[in-house]
């Protein structure tokens, strides 16, 4: 049998999970489909745009780059919940990227105060 013309003809068809892997790793049946991928994709894609639009408004330096930091901060969330599937896993991992977001911007402020970026 030709592996191709058999491929070709499952074209747009995907196999439905097997009710054995579920019961083996049971986070198969929570994942979604699709659909949720396009719209956080968009959403990401609108917040991106607002962070270019953010660069020709007139607005203070500070609240500047705070917008900034806001909006990096949700990208990165939506993208370690959903792109790396983090929504699903062990509470244990989103708490180490939690630690993780927090040191980076931590870490972030404190170049920015040093070097005069930001000022209070």
């Amino acid at each position: 049998m030709d592996v191709g013309t058999d491929l070709q003809s499952r074209e747009g068809e995907l196999p439905p999970t097997q009710p054995e892997a579920v019961v083996e790793e049971p986070e198969l049946a929570l994942h979604p489909g699709p659909r949720e991928y396009i719209r956080v994709a968009v959403i990401l894609a609108i917040a991106t745009g607002f962070e270019v639009g953010l660069y020709y408004l007139k607005i203070p330096h500070t609240a500047f780059v705070a917008l900034l930091l806001l909006f990096a901060f949700i990208k990165f969330s939506l993208v370690v919940l959903w792109f790396m599937h983090l929504r699903f896993d062990s509470v244990i991992f989103r708490r180490l990227f939690l630690i993780g977001i927090v040191l980076a911007l931590t870490v972030y402020l404190i170049v920015l105060f040093i070097f005069g970026a930001l000022k209070l």
